[in-house]
């Protein structure tokens, strides 16, 4: 739905669907949604948070490796040299999986910011909560999402079913729930 680096150079998309579904007010809550976002330079610091994940994942590869091929003749200190190739070894595993967690965890946050600044410029949470509800009861799951565009939809467009604790974790949206909670207590 969105894209842009900055607030001169954006473009919001709706969908069809959207406009199909979503009376005049929950349609106003989500595009100042995707509008917060904007304005919000979302977009820029999502990149700036890649390049960041990207160069620490960089790093403990290189340092994983330069332990491992480094000092691979010297005698004298292999004890040292097997509990570092270990740690850089550790390290190699972990620096993605946190990376993205940590990418993930971001992008949450900034969901609830563009919440409260849709609150915020439309002076109408409720139609961000109706908005909210309406799509998370859909029980359609879009067949064209795919988690490179999941973080472009106003919600998740994966249906959580069974492993809804474990997909809250690795999503680009918090739950609907606390979302709509946390718009309630704007009020």
């Amino acid at each position: 739905m969105l894209h842009g680096r900055n607030p001169q150079n954006s473009v919001i998309c709706v969908t069809t669907g959207l406009l199909n579904k979503l009376d005049y007010y929950e349609l106003e809550g989500v595009v100042a949604h995707e509008l917060s976002h904007i304005i919000n330079y979302d977009i820029r610091l999502s990149a700036v948070v890649s390049v960041m994940v990207g160069l620490i994942v960089m790093l403990s590869d290189f340092f994983s490796r330069s332990l491992f091929w480094g000092r691979r003749n010297d005698n004298d200190s292999k004890g040292g040299n097997i509990i570092l190739m270990i740690i850089g070894l550790v390290c190699l595993i972990l620096a993605p999986i946190f990376g993205e967690l940590m990418k993930l965890a971001i992008s949450r946050r900034r969901e609830f910011l563009a919440d409260s600044s849709a609150a915020y410029y439309t002076r109408n949470p409720q139609g961000l909560i109706s908005a909210l509800k309406k799509l998370d009861s859909d029980p359609h799951q879009l067949r064209t999402a795919n988690k490179g565009t999941a973080h472009m939809y106003i919600v998740s467009p994966f249906k959580a079913g069974m492993r809804k604790k474990v997909s809250k974790l690795f999503s680009t949206h918090p739950p609907i729930e606390d979302r709509i909670e946390a718009l309630e207590n704007i009020k």
